[in-house]
């Protein structure tokens, strides 16, 4: 009897106790192992991009200028153009042997005495333009010096005072020195350079032209200067021209012409 009563109150007690929510403490459960869910062939991968590595850049020196190129002389230029009556007031008139018509203005470069590069003019036969470019073209190509290039005009066709000035020209229609027969001048076949250094000597060895005497002789080595075999007499004689310097007695060492005197 007693064992019974003992029974049911232990029965009635372990059920209070469950409907009161309360059990006995005991040890925590373990925490589930932690499993990747297995990846299928339509499950969205998500790529996590690796770190970009960390670029050190060097420190810079300042840009570098570079040294400017020399700028040289300007290269040859010639411009052959037909020459206007009144660019030839004093060197032509009627009655010379070629028609204006037949005559060449030729606007070029040319190496001064100064060691720059100038601009002249000169008059020629248009038959002549292209022996007279290329040869002084090739002069300039040498830094052979000249030092002026005017028309004659400029000295109202005064042969003398153009030569005094020691200018480089070529048509003037006048007669040959001592002659009465048409100088090749009066063709345009003619030119004359540097007269001053390179001036006409009488067969006697004398010239008329004072400023021009340290020059009577040849070889005479200096600027500006043409002697006997030198690369100026071979260019022109290149072309067909012959050199006064030749002349046999008489020298005009200035003088070019085509065909002659």
């Amino acid at each position: 009897m007693t064992r019974t009563r003992a029974a049911l109150a232990t029965a009635a007690g372990c059920l209070a106790a469950a409907s009161c929510g309360t059990a006995t403490p005991g040890p925590a459960p373990a925490a589930p192992p932690v499993t990747s869910a297995p990846i299928s062939a339509s499950s969205p991968v998500t790529e996590v991009a690796a770190p970009e590595p960390t670029v050190v850049t060097p420190p810079t020196s300042p840009p570098t200028t570079a040294s400017p190129t020399p700028t040289g002389p300007p290269k040859f230029s010639a411009k052959v153009s037909r020459v206007a009556r009144e660019r030839l007031e004093y060197s032509w008139r009627p009655g010379c042997p070629v028609p204006v018509g037949d005559l060449r203005l030729i606007t070029m470069t040319y190496w001064g005495f100064d060691d720059k590069p100038h601009t002249g003019e000169l008059v020629v036969n248009k038959t002549a333009t292209d022996d007279i470019v290329s040869v002084f073209h090739r002069l300039y190509d040498w830094r052979w010096p000249i030092y002026k290039m005017r028309l004659v005009d400029a000295y109202k066709a005064d042969d003398f005072a153009s030569i005094d000035a020691d200018n480089t020209s070529a048509f003037n229609c006048r007669p040959a020195e001592g002659s009465s027969s048409w100088s090749k001048h009066a063709y345009g076949l003619a030119v004359d350079i540097n007269p001053r250094e390179n001036p006409y000597i009488y067969a006697n060895g004398t010239g008329s032209h004072k400023n021009a005497r340290e020059f009577f002789k040849r070889p005479v080595r200096a600027p500006g200067v043409i002697n006997p075999g030198d690369r100026v007499v071979k260019a022109f004689q290149q072309r067909g021209w012959e050199w006064g310097g030749y002349w046999s007695g008489i020298k005009d060492y200035q003088h070019f012409s085509k065909g002659g005197n």
